[in-house]
């Protein structure tokens, strides 16, 4: 029965994914309703902290954006890619993985990739070599942010655990930040000379002689150079990179975190909600920001999906997870204890059915501390809840290939043999084996 029940949290899971972000967050819902109600678990606890730190860094960058920083952020990227037009596919994963870093969200690559495709065209370069690396990169930067759900939702968990409690948010990020960024290096050099060179590309020669498609390869310009944006817009960028110093800082002194007499320090998750928050209010009125514009940017309302979606895959999982561990881990218990490295394919796994890192590490890693899997282990394996590329329907992927108007950015006729899937596996995989390493180092 309890794998007949396992199956069914996974076809809510696939049956989610197919209506988008929203559609798996309240799918999620008539899921946890048939668990509780029809098959008798005891509710589990619904993601309130990862929603909340969601919330938070995601009114704060959509004030930044309401502001024009993001474009004036955009605008910088494009200054160093066009000024480096030949390296263009080392630098376009290394500015989305930047951006992503600094934002705690993949979601501003949709503005930067038309640019990327651009300035690969203007300089006869495969448009597929930079775009799907930058793509990718866009995505597994998550695990190396401060503001990022997924690291501080690790963070609050591992430092629960006896021991551990001298964890802290640069501990985490010594393993995940180089680690991932030495996976986006490799999957950039192995992009270089990936596929055919673009004249010798029979997609992009059939688009040549189709006279729509080639009046937008040759006609069409893609720039933010020529917006010109308020002064308030650089201040904006100035101060929400105040706000990741002070976050960063206060992580750095734990001592900061206890107020008078209180026996607990307060949670770096709690702090950075009220540091976004904070800061969000300061570029509100610094750079007098209309707050109408605030909930119309690409930031605000991919954030607000990703947390639905999270609200309901994770309050479902736990509910079933907390029902079967029990049994689950006397089944599984053996395996993981030879090979405890396994645990990075069930991460990967649910990664590519549910489409989010955060999701991801909700669902999986009180299961990992349940098998009494090493701390070192779990945080070294935390670049594997990133493996949505796998299946390309992430709206970044969807959207990197309409962006390339070569052809050469695809998803190929069996559907898996598209341009994410090496790029993917080679970061994931390499920052997996660092990370592994890097964590023996420091996390103890």
């Amino acid at each position: 029965m309890l794998y007949l029940e396992f199956l069914f949290l996974l076809l809510m899971l696939y049956t989610g994914s197919r209506f988008g972000g929203i559609g798996l967050g309240v799918i999620s819902g008539i899921g946890l309703i048939i668990e509780i109600f029809v098959l008798r678990m005891p509710a589990g606890k619904p993601p309130v902290d990862v929603i909340l730190i969601i919330l938070a860094v995601v009114t704060c960058a959509s004030v930044l954006e309401a502001a024009g920083g993001l474009k004036f952020m955009l605008q910088i990227a494009e200054r160093i890619l066009r000024n480096n037009p030949k390296r263009v596919t080392i630098l376009a994963p290394l500015v989305t993985y930047t951006m992503t870093m600094m934002l705690g969200t993949g979601h501003a690559v949709y503005s930067i990739m038309p640019i990327i495709g651009d300035v690969a065209l203007k300089n006869k370069i495969r448009p597929e070599r930079p775009m799907a690396v930058a793509s990718i990169a866009s995505q597994i930067g998550l695990t190396a942010s401060p503001v990022s759900a997924v690291l501080v939702y690790y963070l609050g968990q591992i430092t629960k655990l006896p021991g551990f409690e001298h964890i802290t948010l640069l501990s985490i990020m010594m393993v995940t930040l180089p680690a991932t960024l030495i996976g986006v290096l490799l999957m950039a050099l192995y992009s270089l000379k990936r596929g055919k060179e673009l004249e010798d590309d029979p997609e992009y020669q059939r688009r040549l002689q189709d006279p729509m498609w080639r009046d937008r390869i040759l006609n069409t310009t893609n720039t933010l150079l020529d917006e010109e944006l308020p002064k308030a817009a650089k201040h904006s960028v100035y101060l929400f990179l105040l706000s990741l110093v002070v976050i960063v800082a206060i992580a750095m002194v734990p001592s900061v975190r206890t107020i008078g007499d209180a026996p607990k320090a307060i949670s770096m998750g709690v702090i950075i909600q009220m540091m976004m928050l904070a800061f969000g209010g300061i570029i509100l009125i610094a750079c007098k920001v209309k707050p109408q514009l605030v909930p119309n940017g690409v930031v605000f309302k991919s954030g607000i999906v990703a947390a639905i979606a999270i609200y309901g895959i994770a309050w479902m999982s736990d509910t079933y997870f907390q029902y079967a561990m029990p049994e689950f881990k006397a089944a599984v218990t053996s395996m993981v204890e030879l090979y405890p490295w396994t645990f990075a394919f069930a991460l990967f796994a649910v990664s590519v059915v549910i489409n989010s890192q955060a999701a991801t590490a909700v669902m999986m890693l009180p299961v990992g501390i349940g098998l009494g899997l090493e701390p070192a282990l779990l945080i070294g394996l935390m670049p594997a809840t990133y493996a949505y590329f796998f299946i390309p329907n992430y709206p970044s992927d969807i959207a990197t290939v309409n962006f390339d108007v070569t052809g050469t950015t695809k998803i190929g006729k069996f559907y898996f043999n598209h341009s994410f899937m090496v790029p993917g596996l080679i970061g994931v995989v390499s920052a997996c084996v660092i990370g592994l390493g890097l964590a023996e180092i420091f996390i103890k």
